[in-house]
């Protein structure tokens, strides 16, 4: 049918890797960073001290993991945020849709 001008992956150039946002690896190094730090920290073998040491680089990963009709989870929680807390109405327009009638040139 082709309803919209702009594809829908025509961000996915502007990313590093295609998939990422400078926030997204920043906030994947931060956490592997305090992973590092915890996993020379806390002393301990049983499975609670390990899922404590590898538990800030699990957050993190699961943050930027890209899910569908959302850049990645941490975007879904901002926009999710946004709605509800804003006393705005949002409704869907669409993204650069084609008016009905107009001809294709």
């Amino acid at each position: 049918m082709n309803q919209y001008l702009i594809p829908a992956n025509s961000k996915k150039g502007q990313l590093i890797f295609n998939v990422f946002r400078w926030i997204d690896l920043v906030i994947v190094i931060v956490g592997a960073v305090i992973t590092l730090i915890l996993l020379f920290a806390i002393p301990g073998q049983t499975i609670i001290a390990l899922f404590i040491k590898l538990l800030p680089i699990g957050i993190c990963v699961l943050l930027v993991l890209p899910i569908p009709y959302y850049h990645n989870v941490l975007v879904f929680l901002q926009e999710f945020y946004i709605y509800c807390t804003s006393q705005k109405r949002f409704l869907w327009r669409g993204w650069c849709a084609k008016q009905y009638g107009q001809q294709n040139k």
